[in-house]
């Protein structure tokens, strides 16, 4: 049976995963990320993960028989449009420019591509996940800090060079605390959980839990926060009309609190032509999502060169 494997490479952890075209996961792994995860280093522990991932005898030129047809692998920042390289990975060690696609196919002799690993949680739970039902949709991590993806037509869009789906550096106001980007007032200076620890002095899951016991000072944080989220997503929405707009990330787990006021500041703020049948969902892959959707993009790669 023709598998791929999907990669999600992070700071601490690499996940991968065998998967069949109808998104079947036939085996897991995951590994340690080097330290310091120096591209040598990290090319080196994901060549041995996958060759462990193998269940046929390896043969000289390839992974033997022809079980896996490509790779994918979401990287923690972005990648170049046609999706050899990571430009940049954030929490990795000299990470610029790192030609990793053509890397990995010299050590398996097998297709590889790469995508931002929010992009790669995107098309995982447009496949698999929250999104299957839809072929247009915005999916939003809301964790450390903002990521985003786009699904237009059932295809991630990456843009111009790659960089497209930032979701969390659109401003919503002119005069608010500075971003990494070099943004003022972005949307993740209001909705991450570095905003969330700074606003409040807690963790997002304590003020979860502190709403759950009825505290009104917390149930009036998540109101207030959902606002922000939804004065944010109405920008969006305004742009490109999805079907459905998803949340993830750690965040998400406290969705039932701030979810009502994003959809009460939709309403107030998106005209009904532009909202029509919209549907504000929670993610539901988890911490799996990015290996899922990288497992996507290598099906997509394997059936394009295939062709």
């Amino acid at each position: 049976m023709a598998q791929v494997i999907g990669i999600d490479l992070g700071g601490t952890a690499i996940k991968l995963g065998r998967f069949s075209e109808d998104g079947i996961c036939h085996q897991s792994l995951t590994v340690p990320t080097p330290q310091p995860a120096t591209p040598e280093a990290v090319l080196a522990a994901i060549a041995d993960a996958i060759f462990q991932l193998q269940t046929r005898p390896i043969v000289e030129g390839g992974l033997g028989e022809d079980i896996i047809r490509a790779i994918g692998i979401g990287t923690p920042g972005p990648a170049d449009a046609a999706g050899r390289t990571a430009r940049v990975a954030i929490n990795l060690t000299n990470w610029h420019n790192v030609p990793l696609a053509d890397w990995l196919e010299a050590k398996t002799g097998l297709p590889t591509i790469l995508a931002n690993d929010a992009n790669c949680a995107g098309l995982g739970e447009a496949w698999l996940g929250a999104g299957k039902h839809f072929k247009n949709l915005i999916l939003l991590t809301l964790g450390t800090g903002v990521g985003g993806a786009v699904i237009l037509d059932g295809k991630l869009f990456s843009g111009h060079l790659g960089a497209a789906g930032e979701l969390g550096l659109i401003a919503i106001d002119p005069d608010g605390p500075e971003c990494n980007s070099g943004n003022r007032g972005s949307l993740e200076q209001y909705v991450s959980v570095q905003a969330i620890r700074r606003e409040t002095g807690l963790e997002p899951l304590e003020l979860a839990n502190l709403a759950r016991s009825g505290d009104a000072k917390a149930l009036e944080y998540w109101q207030n926060y959902g606002r922000y989220l939804g004065i944010g997503l109405a920008s969006l929405i305004y742009v490109l009309t999805p079907e459905a707009i998803i949340i993830g990330g750690g965040i998400s787990a406290g969705a039932e609190f701030f979810l009502p006021a994003v959809q009460a500041e939709i309403e107030r703020r998106v005209l009904p032509t532009s909202r029509e049948d919209l549907q504000l969902l929670v993610a539901q892959l988890g911490n799996q999502a990015g290996m899922v959707g990288a497992a996507k993009l290598a099906w997509q790669l394997a059936l394009m060169t295939n062709n």
